[in-house]
């Protein structure tokens, strides 16, 4: 398909669907605590980054444009805890949080189905002098968004259980078995020891 015309919202959508289906990859496999652990000092953890991200998309590609969800997310109004966004309540279940990203998935593709590239929109939380958008720079910023938070993911599950690699099927990791991969990282932390005695 080389040298065929590509259309940029669809590519964009394309990165931006392949971006969610890996933080939910992420979640397979892993128990209720596994996926609430904080495993950085910030708290980062793999179903917030997913509530996270749902939210993300219903602000961005909803009340940008006109098109507010229908559903209340008390999670971001006025006077909600600081940070709820980032991390699921033992009521909060994994099947709440994933639908909750899926339905976000469905009213984003809504928007961006049904506007041009080039439609205008204003992010109501940005300051006003710098609050208008194109849809093509809120989905190129959802994407780069998605993406880091994906990264987010892959470092939390490899803490967690060392389960790596970027999609089922497809880990896109060097090969190597479990002994490879300690000699390997042996080989970078002395390395890294050398280089820090220089």
């Amino acid at each position: 398909m080389q040298g065929m015309p590509r259309d940029p919202k669809t590519d964009l959508h394309q990165l931006l669907q392949t971006a969610r289906d890996v933080m939910l990859w992420k979640l397979d496999g892993l128990s209720e605590y596994d996926i609430r652990r904080p495993l950085t000092p910030t708290g980062t953890n793999l179903l917030g980054l997913v509530k996270h991200l749902a939210l993300v998309e219903f602000g961005y590609f909803g009340a940008t444009f006109g098109r507010p969800p229908s559903e209340p997310l008390p999670w971001i109004e006025d006077g909600a805890e600081p940070n709820a966004d980032m991390w699921a309540t033992s009521d909060e279940s994994r099947e709440d949080i994933t639908s909750l990203y899926r339905r976000a998935w469905a009213h984003a593709d809504a928007t961006i189905d049904a506007l041009p590239l080039d439609a205008v929109g204003h992010v109501p939380w940005w300051p006003k002098e710098h609050n208008e958008v194109t849809l093509h720079y809120i989905l190129a910023y959802v994407l780069a968004e998605t993406s880091r938070h994906a990264g987010h993911a892959d470092i939390v599950r490899e803490l967690i259980d060392g389960g790596s690699g970027w999609l089922p099927g497809d880990d896109n990791m060097a090969p190597g078995d479990a002994e490879w991969w300690e000699s390997y990282r042996d080989r970078l932390e002395q390395a890294a020891h050398a280089a820090g005695q220089v």
